[in-house]
């Protein structure tokens, strides 16, 4: 039985549109001030959602400081129970990126072991999972299948530091996004055939550009880390966002006009 009902009406009604905008602030990213700014720039430029690292005083600084719900980030199960305790709305198991960095990946086994241990110690409370990007595509599937039978939520979907796009500007963007939008494309699809309502949230790698193909692939929601995090200042982070949120309304316009 999906915990999506559990999740706040916004969310809900996000989800459902096809518009959903998480902001990704980083997993391992526990800088007070730097989520402090990426939550007011995802508040104020829209966003639906903030994803942020596993800590109850970050999820207290993301309250005070935005009106968004919030989602923590971890790989460790016991670290999201004080974070729900602090008013986190959904948890997730992922955002591998970091980790990849330090030559360290993750199987099916061990993300099907991790999802088991959350599950057995917040049976009742929403959850997305990651299906690690480093798996071929049909083993991305087949773990999506077994992660929604084990009773998560949400899959997320990641691709974009396997990416190195060749050429500049929006043809760049389109490379950047296409190990994401194909395993969002690929896991919609099975889900489709085996009439699994299970939401997709299609991360990493995405631009205002490629956001609107996600939601073609079959994503229901969006989410965005380094394209707004790795940005300078507020301003240019609010008006990232705004663009982003835009071209995920128009792409829903567009569907129902044509």
């Amino acid at each position: 039985m999906s915990l999506i009902n559990l999740l706040p009406q916004k969310i809900k009604e996000e989800l459902r549109s096809k518009s959903l905008l998480k902001v990704i602030s980083g997993l391992n990213n526990f800088d007070v001030q730097s989520v402090k700014i990426i939550v007011e720039a995802a508040s104020l430029g829209g966003a639906d959602l903030v994803d942020i690292a596993c800590k109850p005083e970050l999820v207290d600084l993301a309250l005070k400081n935005s009106t968004l719900s919030v989602c923590v980030s971890s790989v460790v199960p016991r670290s999201f129970q004080d974070c729900v305790k602090a008013g986190a709305s959904l948890i997730e198991i992922g955002n591998y990126d970091t980790f990849y960095e330090k030559g360290i990946h993750f199987s099916d086994k061990k993300v099907l072991n991790i999802t088991k241990e959350t599950r057995d110690l917040l049976p009742n409370f929403p959850l997305s999972v990651t299906v690690p990007h480093t798996m071929p595509i049909d083993k991305q599937v087949d773990l999506a299948v077994k992660l929604v039978e084990e009773g998560v939520d949400i899959i997320q979907t990641e691709g974009g530091i396997s990416s190195t796009p060749y050429s500049p500007g929006i043809q760049g963007f389109f490379e950047k996004s296409v190990p994401t939008l194909a395993s969002t494309y690929a896991i919609h699809q099975e889900f489709k055939k085996q009439s699994l309502n299970i939401p997709i949230m299609s991360a990493s790698g995405l631009s205002q550009v490629t956001c609107p193909l996600a939601i073609s692939s079959g994503a229901s929601a969006v989410g965005v880390g380094s394209v707004v995090n790795k940005l300078d200042d507020l301003i240019s982070m609010i008006a990232v966002v705004r663009g982003l949120k835009e071209s995920l309304k128009n792409s829903i316009i567009g569907e129902k006009i044509s």
